[in-house]
């Protein structure tokens, strides 16, 4: 009998859907993010969501336990990802106060370009990203509307996303012993004590006006808590050139939100750019070592490690 339950129907699901749910959160939660700025200056919602999104995670996961467990080099990876989990968030919301999200979206795009790359072995591949990137541009035009430091933001933001992903997917395919959801919620955990010195203080407002922090701890949960899920159960079976291609998907679901709770309605070449984004997912397909290759590897490695 075929097992059943809640991880069962998370097993068996296929990595995309993941990517899917994360796609669709990331920008809704900053969507109502946007909204929230009117009473809650950009690093205070930022702090709220790194706040929230830990409490939810540390509830669930206990992290502390996974911390205590860990080698150095595991915690000195979960210390790294906290620290570009804070900066990033913190990054991306000075953003997006000043920018257009469509265009953060874009620029956030450029460096998972590389990522992309490195791992496109094949010309069908390559064809794949050409027309992402194709996508992208026509997307949003790479407009650099909007304030310079809005742009600078935006740009380390997008560095900051690059290293995110990196960090993300060693924590879900590397480090022995613990689930990529338990260095997660440690990493959030590290999070929490890199933005206290910026959010405390713009925060505080919140604690006296429930509406508010009831929307910011909302814009936590769907910002940080289902998105970073989802990237987890993704990256624990898909290579990172694959989720780094599919990123490409974001400046798209950005412009469906956009309509959504923002209103802003995309012309028709934004929605050709919607199109070349979407043949770009299709035409990728990820590159697995040929059976008898990596068979040889592993035997070369178990040599290698017994004449050691």
């Amino acid at each position: 009998m075929p097992p059943t339950g809640p991880r069962a129907v998370l097993s068996a699901a296929p990595p995309w859907t993941y990517f899917i749910g994360s796609a669709v959160f990331h920008y809704l939660g900053p969507a109502f993010a946007v909204l929230l700025f009117t009473r809650l200056a950009p690093l205070g919602v930022a702090a709220l969501r790194i706040w929230s999104a830990a409490l939810v995670l540390a509830l669930w996961r206990r992290p502390w336990r996974i911390l205590a467990r860990l080698d150095a080099g595991g915690r000195r990876t979960i210390i790294a990802w906290g620290a570009v989990l804070a900066a990033m968030n913190v990054c991306f919301y000075l953003a997006i106060a000043r920018v257009p999200l469509g265009t953060v979206a874009a620029i956030e795009f450029l460096p998972v370009i590389v990522l992309a790359a490195l791992g496109a072995r094949t010309a069908r591949n390559l064809a794949a990203l050409v027309a992402a990137v194709g996508g992208v541009y026509v997307l949003t035009g790479i407009r650099l509307a909007g304030e310079p430091l809005g742009l600078v933001f935006a740009f380390a933001n997008a560095v900051l996303f690059a290293a995110y992903i990196v960090l993300a997917h060693r924590t879900a395919r590397r480090l022995r012993g613990i689930s990529g959801i338990d260095g997660l919620a440690a990493a959030m955990l590290i999070a929490c004590v890199f933005v206290a010195p910026m959010g405390v203080g713009q925060a505080a407002p919140a604690l006296i006006d429930p509406v508010t922090l009831a929307a910011g701890i909302g814009v936590g949960i769907c910002s940080s808590v289902i998105p970073y899920v989802c990237d987890q159960l993704a990256m624990a079976r898909m290579a990172r050139s694959t989720y780094a291609l599919l990123v490409a998907l974001l400046p798209a679901t950005a412009t469906v939100i956009g309509i959504v709770v923002l209103r802003q309605f995309p012309s028709l070449a934004e929605l050709a750019g919607v199109g070349l984004v979407v043949l770009s997912v299709a035409l990728h397909r990820e590159f697995r070592t040929p059976p008898a290759e990596e068979k040889a590897t592993l035997l070369q490695e178990g040599k290698t490690k017994c004449d050691m």
